[in-house]
């Protein structure tokens, strides 16, 4: 399998090469490099290409961008990047170091624990509570003192601003269709250019006050780092446009991105605790501006890859599907109020399930009434307690004070412009009243996604539930008990009310709802 790789890259494929002790190498590709993984250390090599934005076709490009990485990612991470090593040919013999003639380059790093990275611990539910208020104030600080001046203010111009823009919907115009709908292209399009015309004064305030600065360029979960410390990682290198900008579009980047997975209440932490740290209150005014600009170019960099011609069928499928989640985020940013949704259904029929699959399509916070109700009795989520209906922590006093617990925080959220959605059955229409009069109140658009299932798709749910030990102590006399007083539902326009068959695939029944919302 080596034969297919350049022989430099054959040569740091064997575990012999290396200085310091190792039994195994694995090698990681991206487009621009290939990165070698030793176990307690990370060699990168930059591939000898230009792509347009980077350039790396010679020796002496490869190593001013490896001096160059070295030097910006030691700001914010200086015990991981350790050193640029030269790669030399010894005769026929390939070398990492010594004597010889210098063919190439590598950076060194400390190799960083998977586990431990941002979007890693969200997707196992393990993110230390403090994580983002620690990476918002480790940011503040870089901010702070990162480089500013009139040539990096220059990208923080109207002219700028508006070049940027205009590139990407140049860019995705051929997608239309394809990964983006032309009704929320131009929607987005739209948004974004009466955004800079209406708030050119303050895009110039925020020049003026030295906001645009040498930032990190690329600030996603996947690159940073969560142990004793926080290590922000691999930023941008290869070109000075990427990573100039305005703080407030860095601290969105990272906003839209756990946005993006479902954690909007992670990524309203992480902005309070940047503004608290940085005194930078002006960021709310143009967060979700550069949360949709940024949403909008991960969903074109995912279009891009329907140009590779040997991509597969389920890949194309994949990253269709991948790209339009970033194009619908970018479009539910554009929207001038909250949207307060509640789902509605028995147990057991996928209301979860929906839930969290279109908060990380929309970038809304979820409230679970299982993981409230069950915090507020003081008892572990996966502790079951199989209380008879309407007595225990199921009483109808417990209930309603559940449920006034979910109202009083779908409140808070939505009186700062953040969508909410309520997993709860509300199977009684005074719930579900109280939910529509709380979003009139806060002048928030409100939606009710009811799920259905057939009943013996139910049971089987059921019963898979209770033996994995999840959060709901819900069984099949719940549901039983839970039908007998359903109230159907009709206090809301058809054009308000989603009803899904969740036997059908999760995607099949986000896109009803985004097709409910226009998006």
């Amino acid at each position: 399998m080596t034969a297919q790789y350049p022989e430099i890259v054959q040569a740091l494929l064997d575990a012999n090469i290396y200085p310091d002790r190792t039994e195994r190498v694995e090698l990681v590709q991206t487009q621009m490099s290939f990165v070698f993984l030793t176990g307690e250390y990370v060699y990168k090599l930059k591939k000898p290409v230009n792509l347009g934005y980077l350039d790396y076709t010679t020796l002496e490009k490869r190593l001013f961008f490896c001096r160059r990485e070295l030097e910006l990612n030691q700001r914010l991470c200086p015990e991981t990047y350790l050193a640029v090593v030269p790669i030399v040919k010894q005769g026929n013999k390939i070398a990492l170091g010594g004597d010889g003639e210098i063919i190439d380059y590598a950076v060194k790093m400390r190799q960083l624990p998977r586990d431990k990275m941002l979007n890693e611990l969200i997707a196992k539910d393990r993110l230390p509570d403090d994580a983002p208020i620690r990476v918002a104030q480790k940011l503040a600080a870089f901010h702070k003192k990162a480089e500013t001046g009139d040539a990096i203010n220059v990208f923080g111009s109207l002219k700028n601003i508006k070049y940027n823009t205009d590139e990407d919907f140049r860019q995705t115009q051929k997608y239309i269709g394809t990964t983006i709908a032309a009704e929320k292209f131009r929607r987005i399009n739209d948004f974004t250019n009466r955004f800079i015309e209406d708030n050119a004064p303050l895009f110039q305030k925020r020049v003026t006050e030295g906001k645009i600065r040498d930032c990190h360029g690329d600030l996603h979960a996947a690159h940073i780092c969560v142990t004793n410390g926080i290590c922000i990682y691999d930023c941008i290198e290869f070109n000075e446009r990427f990573r100039y900008g305005d703080v407030a579009s860095e601290v969105a980047f990272l906003a839209m991105d756990l946005d993006h997975y479902g954690r909007a209440d992670l990524s309203r932490s992480f902005v309070e605790a940047y503004v608290e740290s940085s005194g930078d209150r002006e960021i709310l005014r143009v967060l979700n501006f550069y949360k949709c600009y940024r949403a909008y170019v991960r969903g074109k960099v995912e279009s891009f890859k329907f140009d590779d011609p040997y991509i597969s069928e389920p890949e194309r499928a994949k990253t269709r599907d991948i790209a339009a989640s970033y194009f619908d985020l970018a479009g539910f940013y554009t929207r001038p109020r909250p949207a307060l949704f509640i789902t509605v259904g028995l147990v057991g029929t996928g209301k979860s399930v929906i839930a969290n699959s279109i908060a990380k399509r929309l970038g809304t916070v979820v409230i679970s009434s299982d993981i409230v109700r069950k915090t507020l009795a003081g008892i572990p989520l996966t502790e079951h307690h199989f209380n008879e209906f309407n007595s225990g922590i199921y009483s109808r006093e417990f209930s309603r004070k559940t449920y006034e617990t979910l109202f009083a925080r779908a409140g808070e959220y939505l009186s700062k412009g953040i969508s909410v959605i309520l997993d709860a059955t509300f199977i009684l229409a005074e719930g579900r009243r109280t939910a529509m009069k709380l979003a009139q109140e806060k002048k928030a658009d409100f939606f009710v996604l009811e799920c259905t299932l057939q009943e013996d798709l139910v049971k089987q749910r059921l019963k898979r539930r209770l033996e994995r030990g999840t959060v709901s102590d819900a069984r099949w006399e719940t549901y039983e008990s839970q039908k007998k007083i359903f109230e159907p539902v009709v206090e809301v326009p058809a054009n308000n009310h989603a009803i899904m068959e969740t036997s059908k695939p999760v995607p099949e029944n986000v896109r009803q709802v985004m097709e409910m919302l226009g998006e």
